[in-house]
C-alpha cells in the first residue's frame, strides 16, 4: 500500500474560538456628507480669523469704552478710570440733542436711499433703451463718478456751489446765494452729492439683473400694450426683488453711515451743528469735547440699528431663497 502524501485540509476557525482572537474592524472613512460639511468652513477659516481680528476686537474696544468714564483726564493719567454702567447711554438718551440729530440722520438716510434708488433703477433702464456707444459713455461717466474718493468728490462740489467762484449759481442766475447756510439748502447738497457716488451701484446692479431677464416677457408684456412704467411694476420689479433688496438695504447702510460729505461740506456740521449726522456728532463728541465715552456709546448705538437693519436683509434674503 502507499502512504497518502495529500496534503490534509484545513479546517477554517471561527474568529474567536479556540483561543484565536478576532482581527479589530476596518474603520470606515468618514462619509463623503460628513467630510463636505466641514470643507467650507476650512476655506472661510483665514478671512474668518482675519475679520475677527479686524472686527471683534475694535468692537469690544469701542463697548467697553461706552461703559467707562473715559475723557481727556484719563486719557492723560491724571485721574483713574472708572466703571460707569449705563451711565453714559443715559446722559445720551437724556440729551435733546442727540434725537434731533437721530431723526435728521434716519430723514436724510431714507432721502438719499429713495433718490439713489429712483435714479439708479430710471438710469438702468435707460441703458437697455439706448445704443451701444450712448450706453459705454454713460457707463464710463457712472463708473467715473463711482471711482471717485468721496474727500475729493465733496471739495468738487463745495466749488461748484461756491457763491463767488461757482459755475452753479451764475448758470442759475442765484447771486451770491449760498447753499451751506442755510438748514436744509445744504442738506440737500450733501444729497446730491451723495446721490451722485451712490446712484452707480444701483444702476449697474439692477441694469445686470433686467439683462438676465428672458427677452421673451418683456416682448410679450409690450405685445399685449403694456406702459414702460407698467412693465417695470408688474414684470421687471418683481423678478428683479432679490436686486432691490440688496440694493436697498447696502444703500440704508451706506447712507446711514455718512461721514465725510457733511464733514467736508457743511464744515464739520453746518452753523451752529444745524446738519450734524449720527456720524459727525459721534466724532465731535469724542474727539472735539474729548468725550470718548459718549462717542463710543454713539457707535454702539449705531452699530446696533445697523446690525438690526442687517438681520432683517438677511431674513428677507431667505425668505426670497425659500419662495424661489
Amino acid at each position: 500500500m502507499t502512504a497518502d502524501t495529500t496534503t490534509p485540509r484545513k479546517t477554517p476557525v471561527r474568529p474567536g474560538a479556540g483561543g484565536v482572537t478576532a482581527r479589530p474592524p476596518r474603520l470606515r472613512p468618514a462619509s463623503p456628507a460628513r467630510r463636505s460639511g466641514w470643507t467650507p468652513w476650512l476655506y472661510l477659516l483665514p478671512a474668518l480669523v482675519l475679520l475677527g481680528g479686524l472686527l471683534v476686537y475694535p468692537i469690544y474696544q469701542l463697548g467697553l469704552i461706552s461703559f467707562l468714564e473715559y475723557t481727556q483726564a484719563q486719557v492723560s493719567g491724571g485721574e483713574p478710570t472708572t466703571f460707569q454702567g449705563f451711565g453714559n447711554y443715559a446722559t445720551l438718551f437724556r440729551d435733546s440733542q442727540f434725537w434731533q440729530v437721530l431723526l435728521a440722520t434716519v430723514v436724510f438716510a431714507a432721502a438719499c436711499v429713495v433718490a439713489t434708488l429712483v435714479t439708479g433703477c430710471a438710469l438702468a433702464v435707460l441703458l437697455t433703451r439706448i445704443r451701444a456707444v450712448p450706453r459705454l459713455a454713460l457707463m464710463m461717466a457712472a463708473l467715473g463718478a463711482w471711482a471717485t474718493p468721496a474727500i475729493t468728490g465733496s471739495t468738487v462740489w463745495v466749488f461748484l456751489f461756491d457763491p463767488d467762484f461757482g459755475p452753479v449759481n451764475k448758470v442759475l442766475g442765484l447771486g451770491d446765494f449760498s447753499w451751506t447756510y442755510g438748514r436744509w439748502s445744504a442738506f440737500a447738497l450733501v444729497l446730491l452729492e451723495v446721490l451722485w457716488c451712490s446712484f452707480p451701484f444701483v444702476m449697474v446692479t439692477v441694469y445686470a439683473g433686467i439683462r438676465a431677464i428672458p427677452t421673451e416677457v418683456l416682448e410679450a408684456a409690450s405685445l399685449d400694450g403694456a406702459s414702460q412704467w407698467r412693465i417695470w411694476r408688474s414684470v421687471m420689479a418683481p423678478m428683479l426683488r432679490p436686486i432691490l433688496i440688496v440694493v436697498t438695504i447696502q444703500s440704508v447702510i451706506w447712507d446711514f453711515k455718512v461721514f465725510t460729505q457733511i464733514y467736508v461740506m457743511t464744515n464739520g456740521g453746518g452753523i451752529a451743528g444745524q446738519n450734524l449726522v449720527l456720524n459727525v456728532y459721534a466724532y465731535q463728541k469724542a474727539f472735539a469735547s474729548s468725550q470718548y465715552s459718549l462717542g463710543s456709546a454713539i457707535g454702539v448705538v449705531m452699530l446696533v440699528i445697523l446690525l438690526a437693519v442687517t438681520l432683517v436683509y438677511l431674513r428677507l434674503v431667505r425668505r426670497q431663497g425659500e419662495e424661489l
